[in-house]
């Protein structure tokens, strides 16, 4: 069957209904389609189309779909047109011509924009609840091992100390934006646009406010030739998917770096590693790799929406058949992305004193001795250089920081004081960063107190 036809001589070719069709990929909004449509019945007996009996029936019948679709077989070798054609169908095959009143005033372009607008408020929610399990495990992971020191990287480069907790934070904050972003994305998709009709409006007096407040939807949108050219809400949802993956693949990357022989900070999990079909002794960082190889697909998804909607004259045009695609992979692979990196997180041995000793190896503490000889009184720029000298002077003879005493500092250059000394140790250096955002001790300590309770707060918001 069709929703469409009586102006034609002839049905469509083979091939364009092979090109054309997309119910092989938007069977996924059945249930959004279920739900959408029994809320239009009850708007349809609001204005008196159907009867309190009709709307009831059709009511129960979209509901007996509900189930039956909870089989995934249950599309098996259907050849309709979409999804919508589909569900209209079944529902003709359960309460015979009734079924034909269900369209009374409801455009295609307006049920397909209610459809991915319910799917992608569900695939929002189910986002934003594993952004915070995800943030849970790194505060979980930075409570683990409060007091361990790690270089900071600036250029791949040692840079600076820094505490494990700060790091972790750093991809907390990460996180607790796209949060935010995701949130913002679900507030413009959670708009109805029922009521909109193909693109001039509904002919019918609908009460809208009354069809979104069954739907959960807390606003209705503005312009029904906006609803039938929009796909913004979409965008939002593929932008805020890729920035989180942007994320996953920054941690993923350091993790197969700091988990690999060369830096050799911390082991993954067998549960979350994989070895090779030729090398015996191989512990690869698989999941870690998958989700930074899956960013590109998630990048991707949002370009192909992108680009199709750049060109289109207002309002609806077939090309947007194409946004579903992108949005479904999109939520799958960020989702199981997300649920990946907990897991990777959960599984974590961090080995302390490994970067501990990268960071007394190295001259992390360069930055720490030139503001101490700024804080005596000397000029930034020439402390700058007088460390800097020791520093070569080091590299050249084969010194680390520990092999240097406080008399031997001062003897380097007598703007050093012995008691300097203290700061050829990290950890003594990491005390003056104690501003908010700094990895001093306490300072880290009451972020991550802040940090949990902001956790708990998102948590609160989640729908």
């Amino acid at each position: 069957m069709k929703l469409w036809g009586g102006r034609f001589e002839t049905g469509p070719s083979e091939v364009f209904e092979q090109f054309s069709g997309s119910l092989h990929f938007d069977g996924k909004l059945i249930f959004a389609d279920v739900e959408g449509s029994q809320a239009f019945a009850r708007a349809l007996a609001r204005i008196g189309i159907l009867t309190a009996d009709e709307c009831q029936t059709l009511v129960n019948a979209f509901a007996e779909i509900g189930r039956e679709a909870q089989d995934p077989k249950y599309l098996d070798g259907a050849s309709d047109e979409d999804i919508h054609t589909f569900v209209i169908r079944k529902l003709g095959e359960k309460v015979g011509a009734l079924a034909g009143k269900i369209h009374t005033g409801r455009s295609r372009n307006e049920q397909v924009s209610v459809d991915v607008r319910l799917y992608l408020r569900a695939s929002a929610d189910t986002v934003l609840t594993q952004i915070t399990e995800l943030m849970s495990a790194l505060l979980a992971l930075a409570e683990k091992y409060p007091d361990a020191v790690i270089p900071g990287y600036t250029h791949l480069r040692r840079a600076q100390a820094v505490l494990w907790p700060h790091y972790l934070l750093a991809y907390f904050e990460m996180f607790a934006r796209d949060f935010e972003r995701m949130e913002q994305a679900r507030t413009r998709i959670n708009v109805l646009p029922l009521g909109s009709g193909a693109l001039a409006g509904s002919g019918f007096p609908f009460d809208r406010q009354a069809i979104a407040a069954d739907l959960h939807f807390p606003a209705i949108t503005r312009n029904s030739m906006d609803v039938s050219a929009d796909r913004d809400f979409a965008l939002d949802f593929l932008y805020a998917s890729s920035v989180i993956m942007l994320h996953l693949s920054r941690l993923a990357e350091d993790w197969i770096l700091y988990s690999s022989e060369e830096f050799e900070w911390m082991t993954l999990g067998d549960g979350v590693t994989s070895g090779s079909s030729l090398m015996p002794q191989k512990k690869n960082p698989d999941s870690l790799e998958l989700i930074r190889g899956k960013s590109g697909r998630v990048f991707g998804d949002l370009t192909s929406l992108f680009v199709t909607m750049k060109g289109l004259p207002l309002t609806y045009n077939r090309d947007m058949q194409e946004d579903k695609e992108p949005i479904f992979d999109a939520f799958h692979q960020t989702a199981g992305s997300l649920a990946m990196a907990k897991v990777v997180a959960e599984s974590i041995v961090l080995k302390p004193a490994v970067p501990a000793a990268a960071a007394e190896d190295s001259w992390v503490v360069a930055t720490d001795l030139a503001e101490e000889l700024a804080r005596s009184g000397v000029a930034f720029h020439r402390a700058h250089q007088i460390v800097g000298k020791l520093v070569l002077d080091s590299v050249n003879s084969g010194k680390k920081p520990g092999d240097w005493t406080g008399e031997t500092l001062a003897a380097a250059a007598p703007e050093f004081k012995p008691e300097m000394a203290r700061l050829l140790k990290p950890v003594e250096g990491m005390k003056s960063r104690a501003l908010v955002g700094g990895t001093a001790p306490s300072a880290v300590s009451a972020a991550l107190k802040e940090a949990a309770g902001r956790l708990t707060e998102f948590r609160q918001r989640l729908h």
